[in-house]
């Protein structure tokens, strides 16, 4: 099988599964203990905190460690929003966030809060003229996720933290895509929050962070609990966090391989090229604001889920979208942000490339695809 789905999850690195394998053994105590064993699992917990605070280049004080991007998506939005309630009572987002930031907004819907949506231009990138319009008197935070998991395309952190700056809402960034594939220093730095996942960076499922500038006050969701500053509950899985930061500062070491990816996609896209007639391919207007490891594209006439179950049936898994909806017959998000018409959206699938992706399972995928894509009437392709 080869594998194009490294956007949904990766394969945990052999260095992170011996560390995560050794401290399961050697350092199985709960932080909160007072013996030795505990405070044992409590200096690593620490070690931990502060090489993923050098990673972002931030302060320990606001990192918390979760369960996930999931989880650090919720607990990060409703805290800071229930904390500046007083404030506002207003927050705008994206149409193309993930759905863990959805569930978050509508639990605060429910709670009194307003939400507005703001849909992608043709680029990809969120609609600033849009976005700008959508800020009131009583916007207390704003959530855009920094690179879409389905097509890729990095979103304008920087314009748009200029233009919340000065009114004083609060921004925070679903970081789980980027984590791992750049620097997040600079983003870290104009951001008052952001999310990241362990299992997108080689390390182990169920692991992950929030980090919360700690100039802001947060509300816990759920009052009484002592780990992780009161921010959330539950015993901390140090070994999985051990294993995590091991992964993720290795992606930092190899300089997050952008050249590699960059060769894979041009190799994958220039073969696509060739057969214009066939494929609608959805990225960004500039290279310098897409992420080469992912690429959202549609096959005319040929159901994204048909074309993923044909190529599984050849050795390749990719996948029609973010994992976190595939099987609850939605659209991808991607696709409703950019207003796609709702039967070509249906056409939608994802490719993405990992540290195993070789330019030769690149053109054996992409031979594939076009032997399948040739069986149909072909249509006009769609460069954004």
């Amino acid at each position: 099988m080869h594998y194009f789905d490294y956007a949904a999850s990766t394969p945990l690195h052999p260095k992170a599964s011996h560390v995560f394998a050794t401290l399961s053994e050697q350092c199985y105590g709960n932080t909160s203990s007072l013996h030795d064993v505990g405070g044992e699992a409590q200096n690593m917990l620490a070690l931990c905190r502060q090489e993923f605070a050098d990673l972002l280049g931030v302060q320990t004080a606001g990192v918390y460690f979760t369960s996930g991007g999931t989880e650090s998506n919720l607990l990060s939005i409703i805290s800071l929003a229930k904390a500046n309630r007083h404030r506002g009572k207003h927050i705008v987002t994206t149409a193309g966030e993930h759905p863990s930031i959805d569930s978050a907004l509508k639990y605060l819907q429910q709670d009194g809060f307003t939400v507005t949506v703001v849909p992608f231009d043709p680029s990809g990138q969120v609609n600033l003229q849009l976005f700008q319009r959508a800020l009131r008197e009583d916007t207390i935070l704003a959530s855009v996720q920094h690179i879409n998991p389905e097509i890729g395309v990095i979103q304008p952190l920087e314009e748009i933290a200029k233009l919340l700056k000065g009114r004083q809402i609060l921004l925070h960034s679903d970081c789980v895509q980027s984590f791992g594939k750049m620097d997040l220093k600079p983003i870290a730095k104009i951001v008052d929050s952001l999310t990241v996942s362990g299992h997108k960076v080689y390390g182990p499922k169920g692991v992950g962070a929030a980090y919360i500038h700690p100039r802001h006050r947060i509300i816990p969701v759920f009052p009484g609990f002592v780990h992780e500053a009161g921010f959330r509950g539950g015993t901390v899985n140090v070994p999985g966090l051990a294993s995590f930061v091991t992964a993720a500062t290795l992606c930092a070491e190899n300089s997050y391989d952008t050249e590699k990816y960059k060769a894979l996609r041009s190799i994958f896209l220039d073969e696509l090229n060739k057969y214009p007639e066939l494929f609608t391919v959805y990225e960004a207007s500039t290279a310098e604001t897409q992420l080469p490891q992912i690429i959202g594209l549609g096959v005319n006439n040929v159901e994204g889920q048909l074309m993923m179950l044909e190529l599984n049936r050849h050795g390749f898994a990719i996948s029609t979208g973010s994992a976190c909806q595939v099987g609850q017959q939605h659209s991808a998000k991607a696709m409703l942000a950019l207003q796609v018409d709702p039967q070509r959206a249906k056409e939608f699938i994802r490719i993405s490339f990992g540290q195993s992706t070789t330019m030769v399972s690149v053109q054996q995928l992409v031979d594939q695809l076009i032997q399948i894509a040739q069986q149909v009437c072909p249509v006009k392709m769609i460069k954004l």
